[in-house]
């Protein structure tokens, strides 16, 4: 005679199975479109990605696609203490967002030890500038842009003078990281800030692909297996 636990176990859908089994199928159909999915072996190398829009302060509405950065520093902190780990590759495809959630990731990257490639593809707009050269080696995709703008804010603003010092002040903020940690000069920067005649109503530059090399941002063109190259060159160099 069977035990109650051996009927829950044949019952169907008491028990996901191993992998590709009826139940698993069904779910990866449902969530993913297709019956099967890599199964992807452990390696050394992190891959985090920056999409949509990053959040920060303030929860933006349900049907945007977002990065919200309490997920993203405990991973990062995560990272940096793993022993098994011993390479970051970020994969950003953004439209901005939060400054000061971007800036606050982007500083927190480029102060881990551990080798680091980022990879903009489609897009690293706005506050992505400075996550896609906070690493320690970048590539930009040659059909990805990147659109260059100072902060802006919409609404109601009190107190027009000490609004306009407190955005000076983080836009510095900003301008600064990104001179760092890049090759572009402080007057070239600023020319593609303020630019007034490539967008309309706005100031600003949209760079593609070879344009953000030639100015000095990204370092090189390239797709996942030239980021993926790099970074396993530039983590047999700090073993050796």
């Amino acid at each position: 005679m069977k035990s109650n636990d051996d009927n829950q176990n044949n019952q169907p859908g008491k028990n996901p199975g191993p992998t590709g089994s009826p139940v698993n199928t069904a779910a990866n159909i449902k969530e993913l479109g297709t019956p099967d999915i890599p199964a992807a072996k452990p390696n050394n190398i992190h891959c985090l990605t920056i999409i949509g829009q990053i959040e920060g302060h303030m929860v933006l509405p349900p049907q945007n696609k977002t990065t919200k950065y309490e997920h993203v520093l405990p991973q990062l902190a995560a990272i940096e203490q793993s022993e098994e780990i011993e390479g970051l590759l970020l994969i950003l495809n953004t439209v901005g967002g939060d400054v000061e959630a971007g800036l606050a990731i982007a500083e927190m990257i480029s102060t881990m030890s551990k080798p680091s490639v980022s990879l903009v593809l489609g897009g690293g707009h706005s506050i992505g500038v400075p996550l896609s050269v906070c690493m320690d080696y970048s590539f930009i995709a040659s059909t990805a842009t990147m659109t260059i703008h100072p902060i802006r804010m919409a609404g109601l603003v009190v107190g027009g003078p000490q609004t306009y010092e407190y955005f000076n002040k983080m836009q510095e903020r900003i301008s600064n990281f990104i001179i760092e940690h890049a090759s572009i000069t402080k007057e070239r920067l600023n020319e593609l800030l303020y630019n007034t005649g490539e967008l309309a109503n706005d100031v600003g530059t949209v760079l593609v692909g070879q344009e953000a090399v030639s100015n000095g941002l990204i370092k090189e063109v390239g797709g996942l297996r030239q980021a993926l190259d790099k970074l396993k060159e530039l983590i047999r160099e700090r073993k050796g």
